[in-house]
Order: structure tokens, then C-alpha cells, then sequence
């Protein structure tokens, strides 16, 4: 099946080149597009030297926005599975394989690669981990998905459901709810096993008072989909 890799970078100068590079030389079975979201940096000019496939957004519209460029860009040429896969070197490609089978199978809809199953690799801070299965848990009660690395970047979808995303993608911080948006409309998610990396350079963007704010936010929305229902246009795209 033809496949994606949508790369959202925002200040990933000093990770995309390795990132890009391992990618095309060790895994050319698969074609990718990087989405540079406005970067400050000189991310866009290392594409642009590259002679890599990008494009750059004229705003910074944040990692949800940039991903959602990503499956437009899938949609309109035809992809039948898009493959999220970050920019800073925390994921490593040869899981994509791994992470694209059970869609290959036609077993899932939606595979989400975790740290969590294995126990194995970079796991985050405690804090961080904390929040996570928060999240989780809170995931499970609302819409019955059980998921344990709920805002792992690194996941797998199918044809179904690159469309659906096309339509209605969260703008902020958007793994986890993009998990429950999927799941009240229908959708087979499974996790598979991987192990992570710490990023190579450069700083996270997450800081205690993005942390904070991370976890209000993703909780009210994650409530607000539990109660509103959000059940659209997904039942159209089966």
C-alpha cells in the first residue's frame, strides 16, 4: 500500500537533516514529506539545500495544524497509509514497518507505536509518565479506547481515516484527542510496541508551564468530545 511519512518540524535545524537522511537512505520504500511550521531557525533552509521533500507553512500554526497539512497532503495524492514521524530523532524509522502491519492485515484502523509496552528505551520523566496515565485512564472511561502511550507522535492510519483527519484535526496538542475523535466515530486502534529515543539536539518545548496547561487542556477537550458526541462525518468516510 503506499505510504507516507508526514515529518512535522518546527526549529528542528539541528535533528532533520540525520532525521531525513536515515530515512531516504536506509528506508526508500517509503516516501515522506517534512512540514516545516514556520520555523525561526534555519530548518527551511537545510530543506531547501537538501533538496528535500517539504513545505513550509507561512504561520506557525502548531504540531496539529502541521500534521493536518500532512494528510491533506496524503489525501490529495493518494496515499493509502499516512505514517506520523517526528522531527527530532526520537522515533526511529525502523519501527515503521512494525507500525504499519496491522493496518496491512486489515486488523486495525489506527496503530499507535509505544514506549510503554516494552518498558524499554526512553520513557519520559516520572512526572511526564504521571500525566500520561492520567490520560489514559481518562481516555478509557470516555470513549472505551484503551491506549497506554495516548500522546505518542509516532502512529499509523489508514486510507479512512487520513480523510477523516483531513476534516477535523485537534489544533493543539493533539495526540490524545485525536485518539478519542477516532474512537467515537468507529475507528480500530491498536498499539504496538517501540522503543524511543531521546531527542538528538536542541530543547523540548514542553516546560512545566506547558505541562500545566497540556493537561487542562487535552482533559476539557477529551470531556467536552465524551459529552458532546462527537460522531460526524466519520460514519460517511466508511
Amino acid at each position: 500500500m503506499k505510504t507516507l511519512i508526514i515529518i512535522p518540524a518546527y526549529n528542528e535545524a539541528e535533528n532533520i537533516k540525520n532525521v531525513v537522511d536515515n530515512l531516504a537512505e536506509n528506508f526508500p520504500q517509503y516516501d515522506y514529506i517534512i512540514i516545516n511550521d514556520s520555523s525561526k531557525d534555519d530548518t527551511e533552509m537545510i530543506c531547501r539545500q537538501n533538496n528535500y521533500n517539504y513545505l513550509s507553512l507561512p504561520i506557525n500554526l502548531g504540531i496539529g495544524g502541521g500534521v493536518q497539512t500532512g494528510y491533506k497532503y496524503a489525501l490529495e495524492h493518494g496515499y493509502e497509509i499516512a505514517v506520523q514521524h517526528d522531527g527530532d530523532g526520537q522515533h526511529d524509522p525502523a519501527y515503521i514497518e512494525k507500525v504499519i502491519q496491522p493496518i496491512l492485515d486489515g486488523k486495525a484502523d489506527i496503530v499507535i507505536g509505544s514506549r510503554f509496552l516494552l518498558g524499554e528505551g526512553f520513557q519520559s520523566s516520572a512526572s511526564r509518565r504521571a500525566g500520561i496515565r492520567f490520560l489514559s485512564a481518562l481516555i478509557r472511561v470516555s470513549c472505551g479506547a484503551r491506549v497506554k502511550d495516548v500522546t505518542s507522535g509516532f502512529r499509523a492510519v489508514n486510507g479512512r481515516y487520513i480523510k477523516f483527519y483531513v476534516e477535523d484535526y485537534p489544533s493543539d496538542y493533539p495526540e490524545p484527542e485525536a485518539i478519542v475523535t477516532a474512537s467515537l466515530n468507529g475507528a480500530r486502534i491498536q498499539e504496538v510496541p517501540v522503543l524511543m529515543r531521546e531527542r538528538e539536539n536542541g530543547v523540548s518545548s514542553i516546560n512545566l508551564k506547558r505541562s500545566v496547561y497540556y493537561m487542562i487542556k487535552v482533559s476539557i477537550a477529551i470531556l467536552v468530545c465524551r459529552i458532546t458526541g462527537k460522531k460526524r462525518r466519520g460514519r460517511e468516510s466508511r
